[in-house]
């Protein structure tokens, strides 16, 4: 059974939003913890931080996609498998092209 999802537009205000006040909010409590460009400059030179930047952000991104690809594999909407198509032209001839 298909089940087809809402027409409605959804509004990306509230998000927006969040994730601005949420940005000020890590930067002011950065600059409250005395984390100045200098002291960032030193602590990216090092090797576990630089993994660690690329490591965060990468895993985020694997537990997003297995979240989503399990919420459609659980609502059941999975498209059913296409069937084989078959050529009407069995044997190919010189000059006739490709069909």
């Amino acid at each position: 059974m298909h089940k087809s999802t809402s027409i409605k537009r959804k509004s990306f205000r509230l998000y927006a939003i969040a994730s601005t006040a949420l940005i000020g909010l890590g930067s002011m409590a950065a600059l409250i913890a005395g984390v100045t460009p200098a002291t960032a400059a030193n602590l990216a030179s090092q090797p576990d931080t630089q993994i660690a930047v690329f490591m965060v952000p990468l895993t985020i991104l694997v537990v997003a996609i297995l979240f989503e690809a399990a919420r459609i594999a659980l609502r059941g909407a999975l498209p059913a498998e296409a069937p084989i198509r078959r050529s009407t032209r069995r044997h190919w001839s010189p000059g006739q092209g490709e069909g």
